[in-house]
């Protein structure tokens, strides 16, 4: 593993898993168009991205059938494609959800033991 911020790093690859929970998060409680989430997402502290990047996850996410997309028009440029959480898609946040909190505290109290022994 290479810890100095390569594609391989352990921090890269954790990003990677949850960025698509990220993203349902962010459609939790309204539809965006993918240069909003890019936005959003690079304004989180960690969780930088691009839309080469969003782009094929939100394809990936509406094949899941966790989000459904809907074009609407642009008061400043073409047309927009605006994301929405789904059923599905909830259902996959909340399990998500579930998960992450106990997982979390886990990572948390194993590295906290590492630092008191090391």
């Amino acid at each position: 593993m290479v810890l100095d911020g390569g594609s391989r790093s352990g921090v890269s690859q954790l990003r990677r898993g949850v960025l698509q929970f990220c993203v349902l998060a962010l459609l939790r409680d309204q539809e965006k168009y993918a240069f909003e989430l890019v936005r959003e997402l690079c304004d989180a502290h960690g969780m930088v991205t691009s839309e080469g990047t969003i782009y094929p996850l939100l394809s990936r996410l509406r094949k899941e059938e966790w989000v459904s997309s809907s074009w609407r028009e642009s008061d400043t440029g073409p047309p927009r494609r605006y994301y929405a959480l789904t059923p599905e898609g909830r259902k996959a946040l909340a399990d998500f959800t579930a998960e992450w909190g106990p997982f979390r505290a886990t990572v948390d109290h194993l590295l906290d033991s590492e630092e008191k022994h090391p």
